[in-house]
């Protein structure tokens, strides 16, 4: 029996970890903290560290961990941007990840919010809840007819890209890597500065990279269709958020829809009612009427939930007993 710690835990990562390892092969503690220079002692003598999107696994945190005995970190995410991964390989640590969930989750939960954003669904609840049944301002567009970007067609930008088709949009794409059945149905694969200048709505599906980081800057923007639609259900950091601050201000971007935040790792996964907010930027994207904020949740379905808990544990399985695991991140 393998002993495991997992940080950042919440009653429904307990649920679903629980039923995957229902046969009970390895030994899991929860901790409902994050992991971090504070936090990483809890982690002393535990061969496998259990870590999400924002935990801390820098090198500090890294070289704390492997002195302590961890030999594993297994990501129960798809993204390690987190991770210092030239720290974890000088220390012998090994780190896994969960490259594919549920696609269709986060390719959902993106369709959500372009519909929603778009026919101010935020605005009328709130509105009718309060007794008031106007509805100036709440006037949205026809998505057929459309011309919609997506950049980044791997698995999620993929079901992206085929809802979009399906609602009859025009959709546009970027990525290296061209997907022959997204061009079987007329997709038309574009360079990103083509994408911004056409699209009534851009998708960012892409991952978090040295070449994607800030990809949507103050050029950007001003590059992009004036008063488009913006969706982010990718990375934070892809977003300069002050630069969609300003786009938003002039009107040059239209509407913003995020379900990651470049700075969200102090705020995202806790319930921060009784507090005061001290991201400035954060606060102000929050009084803008053409933008809606979730918190991270486009993966939180109980298909995407039992497999992320499924594979986390498969994947320790394999480094545990040295067979090598696919999922391993070489960096």
């Amino acid at each position: 029996m393998t002993a495991v710690l997992l940080f950042s835990a919440k009653s429904y990562d307990r649920a679903c970890f629980d039923a995957a390892n229902r046969t009970e092969r390895h030994a899991i503690t929860y901790l409902d903290t994050r992991l971090d220079t504070t936090t990483v002692e809890f982690a002393r003598g535990v061969p496998v560290v259990c870590a999400f999107v924002n935990d801390d696994l820098s090198r500090p945190v890294v070289e704390a961990l492997a002195a302590g005995g961890t030999s594993c970190i297994a990501l129960r995410c798809a993204g390690y941007n987190n991770v210092d991964l030239d720290a974890a390989r000088a220390a012998g640590v090994t780190v896994v990840r969960v490259p594919s969930y549920s696609p269709n989750a986060v390719a959902e939960h993106t369709l959500a919010l372009i519909l929603a954003l778009n026919r101010n669904v935020h605005r009328a609840y709130n509105r009718v809840r309060d007794g008031n049944f106007s509805l100036e301002g709440l006037v949205g567009f026809d998505l057929a007819g459309r011309t919609a970007g997506v950049v980044g067609t791997g698995q999620i930008g993929a079901i992206v890209a085929r809802l979009l088709w399906h609602f009859r949009c025009n959709v546009i794409a970027a990525d290296p890597q061209r997907d022959p059945h997204l061009t079987d149905l007329g997709v038309e694969y574009v360079t990103v500065d083509e994408l911004l200048a056409r699209s009534d709505v851009v998708s960012l599906n892409c991952p978090l990279t040295e070449e994607t980081h800030h990809l949507i800057d103050e050029g950007a923007i001003a590059r992009m269709r004036r008063g488009a639609m913006l969706v982010n259900t990718g990375r934070g950091p892809l977003i300069d958020t002050s630069a969609a601050i300003v786009g938003l201000k002039s009107g040059q971007l239209g509407s913003l829809a995020l379900d990651v935040y470049e700075e969200e790792a102090p705020l995202f996964f806790e319930d921060r009612s009784q507090e005061i907010l001290d991201d400035d930027v954060f606060a102000r994207l929050l009084t803008f009427p053409n933008v809606l904020i979730t918190a991270h949740q486009a993966f939180l379905t109980d298909e995407a939930l039992a497999a992320i808990a499924r594979t986390t544990l498969e994947n320790i399985d394999a480094v545990i007993a040295g067979t090598g695991c696919a999922n391993a991140v070489d960096g």
